[in-house]
């Protein structure tokens, strides 16, 4: 598996930075007849998922556009897209009849998680920025430093306090999150699984990096915490990244070995996990009692790249 083909990965999107600061030209392309809006509506994204075919998020531009950037929350410049920009939508203080409403009775809302394994790789992209974007902005209305309230700067990659005395800038944040495969370097990896997950679920391993370690650190600890066994120095393996708007989180994948020995097992974190045999993960039965992560998780890449041989 290809990075550029990682679910939520290799947008359409140039997200020309550069002209973000420019009040101007910002301003003439939300006017431009040209440019293109995706709606997001309480952490959903403006599909039609009933066209006989793949979902496909839904544009809006030109005069259709007009309703909605009258009462959206926040808009924000993505990027361009075929040298036309492409802006996303907040529309979560409208109650759902109303945003639709908006944009003209076309489609409705739907969770990414959803529909992104359905949808192609470009529009997952774009509808996960949007997504991610839009989540940051609803949570950060006010200044951490002093409580101040905040506004919308550089079309939407920052938000400034208002208060004299403190103007502090805030920008676009991700959390970082390690994922990884632990194997014994044979036929056994180790799966988990917790209440959160749907019944029989079963993934790997993960958690979020703390202040002042590094990615392969962070590995080693959660690895250590969660089922109680430690990684061979040397063996964790980049495997790749994803992206993880869910709420806002990016992905980091590895492979990781550790001698094939009972687990300790930390029931805070986890309700199972145990060492699986190659056969049984390859055999999935797919059911409530066992099955793998679901299709567009870079949890399910790491399983089956491991299964062929390339962890």
């Amino acid at each position: 598996m290809s990075i550029a083909r990682m679910p939520y990965t290799d947008s359409p999107l140039d997200r020309a930075a550069h002209l973000r600061g420019d009040p101007d030209w910002v301003a003439a392309r939300l006017r431009d007849p040209e440019s293109r809006f995706v709606a997001v509506w309480r952490n959903r994204n403006h599909v039609d998922a009933a066209n006989g075919g793949a979902p496909v998020p839904l544009y809006i531009g030109g005069e259709s556009a007009a309703p909605a950037l009258e009462v959206a929350d926040n808009v924000v410049f993505l990027g361009l897209m075929a040298s036309r920009a492409v802006f996303a939508l907040d529309l979560s203080p409208l109650e759902e009849d109303a945003a639709r409403k908006v944009l003209g009775e076309r489609g409705g809302f739907e969770d990414l998680r959803t529909v992104g394994p359905l949808m192609g790789q470009a529009e997952g992209a774009l509808l996960a920025y949007a997504r991610g974007i839009i989540y940051w902005h609803a949570r950060h209305r006010f200044c951490p430093r002093c409580a101040g309230p905040t506004e919308v700067r550089d079309a939407g990659f920052s938000r400034s306090c208002v208060n004299d005395g403190c103007e502090a800038r805030h920008f676009p944040r991700t959390d970082p999150a390690v994922i990884m495969l632990v194997h014994d370097g044979g036929d056994h990896c180790v799966l988990g699984s917790h209440s959160r997950m749907p019944p029989g679920m079963h993934s790997t391993l993960a958690g979020f990096v703390e202040p002042g370690e590094s990615l392969e650190e962070a590995v080693a600890r959660e690895v250590a915490e969660e089922v109680g066994v430690h990684v061979t120095p040397g063996s964790v393996r980049y495997f790749a990244s994803q992206p993880w708007p869910f709420p806002a989180s990016l992905m980091v994948g590895f492979h990781a070995r550790a001698p094939l020995a009972p687990l300790n097992v930390d029931f805070e974190e986890l309700a199972t996990a145990r060492w699986f045999h190659r056969d049984e993960v390859m055999n999935s039965r797919e059911d409530e009692l066992f099955r793998l992560p679901r299709a567009d998780s870079i949890a399910r890449r790491l399983i089956q790249a491991w299964l062929e041989g390339r962890a």
